[in-house]
């Protein structure tokens, strides 16, 4: 017994094309107006303005080296200080320092706040790249045309093109968890300083730590620029292919 053909009711049918033509002027949008627009303007600001120069300046005062004592030291009356932790906390960026009352080293170390601020932005950054790259990734898979013999030449760009992009959003997934293994790297140093606050050498290891961390974080940045770029460049190129990957096959892949 031959079963009926299944089909989609007209109204769900309507609902998806809709949602093909959002895709597609989503993908139009992040192709010719956002990824330019990093390039030219949002990424290279901040990598332009990083200046080396200035911000190891900046970084030099903002590495602290200082043990501070517990933040919940008991005052005159022998209570918590609460004016002076909530003083404390508010020039931390509102950040709330741990409770160090059963800690085994119960003094306080302060993070940097200029590294704080350069990792906010790479964060941002690389969410951005991610969020964006699967977008076109979303719309170069549905304007893919269905699996048959021959005339391949368009599918076989799209599929390049798909894999320039997967990469792309491994290498924000890369420079995003970079910051977290930054701060597990100085809490390490920083619990060294705590313990042994009479060697010299483990403050030095912290200043070094974060000069090289704010150095990574500008090439960060310049890379995140870079990837922009190659992909804007792929994509405006082969643009033709990827909207419609059965047409003309004289296009060369790049």
């Amino acid at each position: 017994m031959r079963h009926k053909e299944r089909q989609v009711d007209k109204e769900t049918a309507g609902k998806l094309e809709d949602f093909h033509k959002f895709v597609d002027a989503d993908a139009e949008e992040v192709i010719f107006r956002i990824f330019p627009s990093k390039v030219i303007l949002h990424l290279r600001g901040p990598v332009v303005d990083m200046d080396l120069s200035e911000s190891f300046k900046s970084l030099s005062t903002s590495t602290d080296v200082i043990v501070h004592p517990p933040p919940n030291g008991p005052n005159s009356n022998g209570e918590p200080d609460k004016k002076k932790r909530k003083r404390e906390a508010g020039e931390a960026n509102d950040r709330v320092m741990s409770d160090t009352q059963h800690a085994r080293y119960p003094n306080v170390f302060h993070a940097n706040e200029h590294l704080v601020s350069v990792h906010e932005t790479l964060k941002k950054e690389c969410e951005q790249l991610v969020e964006l790259t699967d977008k076109v990734k979303l719309w170069i898979n549905l304007t893919m045309p269905k699996i048959e013999d021959g005339d391949n030449f368009g599918v076989q760009i799209q599929e390049e093109v798909l894999n320039e992009l997967h990469r792309s959003q491994e290498s924000g997934y890369t420079m995003r968890d970079s910051v977290r293994q930054h701060l597990l790297n100085r809490a390490k140093i920083c619990s060294k300083i705590i313990k042994y606050p009479h060697l010299e050498d483990y403050a030095l290891a912290l200043q070094e730590h974060d000069d090289k961390q704010l150095y990574i974080a500008r090439q960060n940045l310049s890379d995140l620029r870079n990837v922009y770029a190659i992909m804007t460049d792929i994509l405006h190129k082969n643009i033709i292919k990827l909207r419609s990957p059965k047409g003309n096959n004289g296009v060369g892949l790049y």
